[in-house]
């Protein structure tokens, strides 16, 4: 066990969950010099997500990089997740520019391989102690600004000190609830329910996910030969699902343009979803108090993204406030600076997606840019990059991209496109 720290703290920094943020940012922090206490509630240091795409976006790369888990990724048989997605003017499928580097990527990896990999990893760290079993059940508070936390433990109820208090436990945050930082919650009109299938070939091997405006679907290869697929449909759809959740998500799939030949492979676990998953994004920061990942915004499942800016939202924090964690700067000012940071980096990517989950059919600038890329593989490269969220919507539709869709699109002006896809009626 670590030895208590002077002024009165146990720890630097105590973080309330250790999935892909917390984990991460135990071992970020730590490296800096910073001592950890890393929490928590499940006992069971295998424990893993359950419901999520199971997928790290590129913008997750330089992450994994600085955590050094890009060849244990590698050896754990995580797929480098390049994509292509069916919208109504056909496949928009990236490829490399030619002659030049191979487009960005991350991996595709279950979390029953990849949460117990990075909370062993965080576990082994020097200066991190991983603390199984221990539930947040308030906040330790002096002067108005957080001072620790208290847990139920397997031996009882303990108080830990700390400078910092991390909240990395997910949506229903219970660190974001005894801070008082309140939720912005934004209604989702999809519902999804996903299961994995072994043996279930895909064209290219890669990534697919079908925009049918407004359902959508997707079907990624993971580690271990298992792709997970998932749909996505509007709610007008629900009532079938509750009756007959096999059926509707069988034919649901088999009425996918170019649809994978699930029947051919073998469902390895059961079908698994939610029917209401709103987007959340609260004020990343309280006194004594950040919040990282789903903690601090929840992203449209759709999208993929919650894992890359979990680990993202990790790497900005430790860099933000290792110094004034350990008492060498001002912890408030470093709070602002990760605040601002996450808002900047972040918070256009979540106005859209909020909008784009009300389940309404393309706008006018979606329609320009989606049908472009089908079109022109130059302008697929730049949807890449946005759709790994490597760049923001204000660089995705800056002017000269804009002129380059406008342009391709007229060179194609009265070409056929194809027929749209069935809705899914019977889904």
């Amino acid at each position: 066990m670590t030895k208590p720290q002077s002024a009165g703290y146990d720890y630097d920094v105590v973080i309330s969950g250790a999935s892909l943020a917390g984990s991460a940012a135990a071992v970020l922090l730590a490296r800096r010099g910073v001592r950890v206490a890393l929490l928590e509630r499940r006992s069971d240091p295998e424990a893993y997500k359950t419901l999520c795409t199971h997928s790290l976006t590129a913008n997750a790369y330089p992450v994994l990089d600085e955590l050094g888990l890009i060849p244990v990724l590698e050896e754990a048989g995580a797929v480098r997740n390049y994509a292509r997605w069916y919208t109504r003017w056909g496949w928009i499928e990236p490829r490399a520019a030619p002659a030049g580097p191979e487009l960005p990527y991350a991996y595709n990896i279950r979390r029953s391989t990849l949460d117990p990999l990075i909370r062993s990893h965080a576990a082994e760290t020097p200066g991190v102690d991983l603390l199984l079993g221990h539930h947040v059940t308030g906040l330790v508070r002096e002067a108005g600004r957080t001072v620790g936390v208290r847990a139920s433990t397997p031996q009882g109820e303990r108080e830990i000190r700390a400078r910092l208090v991390v909240g990395a436990d997910g949506k229903d945050s219970a660190v974001a609830k005894f801070a008082g930082v309140p939720a912005r919650r934004y209604e989702n009109a999809r519902f999804g329910y996903l299961a994995h299938f072994r043996d279930l070939p895909l064209h290219g091997g890669i990534s697919h996910a079908w925009f049918l405006e407004p359902d959508m679907a997707y079907a990624f290869p993971n580690d271990d030969g298992v792709t997970v697929v998932a749909v996505l449909p509007h709610k007008k759809h629900l009532p079938a699902f509750r009756e007959d959740l096999e059926g509707s998500f069988s034919e649901f799939v088999r009425a996918l343009p170019d649809a994978p030949p699930f029947d051919s492979a073998e469902r390895i676990t059961k079908i698994t979803g939610t029917v209401n998953y709103p987007l959340h994004s609260r004020k990343p920061t309280a006194p004594g108090v950040a919040l990282i990942g789903d903690a601090a915004l929840t992203g449209d499942p759709l999208w993929g993204v919650g894992c890359g800016w979990a680990l993202q939202s990790a790497q900005w924090l430790a860099e933000a406030v290792a110094s004034a964690a350990t008492g060498r700067g001002d912890l408030d000012r470093s709070l602002v600076v990760y605040a601002r940071r996450h808002r900047r980096r972040l918070g256009g990517h979540q106005y859209l997606a909020a909008d784009f989950a009300k389940a309404r059919p393309f706008n006018p600038m979606e329609r320009l840019m989606y049908s472009a890329a089908a079109r022109d593989e130059s302008v697929a490269r730049h949807m890449h990059r946005f759709a790994s969220r490597l760049i923001g919507p204000l660089r995705f539709l800056n002017p000269v991209a804009l002129a380059k869709a406008s342009a391709v699109n007229l060179k194609h002006r009265g070409t056929a496109v194809p027929p749209a896809p069935l809705s899914h009626t019977g889904a």
